[in-house]
């Protein structure tokens, strides 16, 4: 029975997302040798952190490595910012943890549940230190996946990550009209 060489899902200068580095640029397939065996390695770049990050084409999928998000899912991820932030009563240090685990499973909508959820108003109470690093880099990381979907810039993606996240804690416009007694 001889191996057959398997289909790579993924090609070069394709984007890609790395679970816990967020979205990165395949830019060359390379053969390494390691010990006795030779592997074949996606190079992926993350522009951001100017990184450079080498995974094994067979275990690619295995480590969770994806591409980008359809406009579909990141249309149902803007619902989900949209929606009404459920804050569990745990302590915080266990909520952090879920927020990390949410954060590094590299799940598009998980993370847009951490935004909402994590995301003050103005007028609404300080985050601590550990709440905005966590807000933020959740926020990061799905600016940079709806940036590269919609292809417009991270400025419009920013944007309109802003807009929905805006409108969504606005307040409630008091009626016009008095009821009849």
């Amino acid at each position: 029975m001889s191996k057959s060489k398997p289909q790579l899902e993924f090609s070069t200068d394709q984007f890609v997302v790395y679970p816990s580095h967020g979205v990165g640029k395949i830019t060359e397939v390379e053969t390494q040798s390691v010990g006795e065996e030779t592997l074949e390695m996606f190079v992926i770049y993350f522009e951001k952190e100017k990184m450079t990050l080498r995974v094994p084409t067979q275990k690619a999928i295995l480590v969770g490595m994806r591409a980008l998000s359809s406009s579909a899912l990141v249309a149902k991820c803007m619902k989900t910012l949209a929606g009404r932030a459920r804050v569990k009563r745990a302590m915080w240090s266990r909520r952090a943890q879920e927020y990390e685990q949410k954060i590094n499973s590299g799940d598009l909508v998980a993370i847009a549940e951490v935004v909402r959820d994590l995301h003050r108003n103005d007028d609404q109470r300080e985050q601590s230190y550990s709440e905005r690093q966590l807000y933020e880099a959740a926020l990061e990381r799905l600016t940079r996946e709806v940036t590269a979907v919609d292809a417009q810039g991270e400025d419009a993606a920013q944007r309109k990550i802003s807009e929905i996240l805006d409108a969504r804690v606005a307040p409630v416009p008091a009626a016009t009209e008095t009821p009849a007694a």
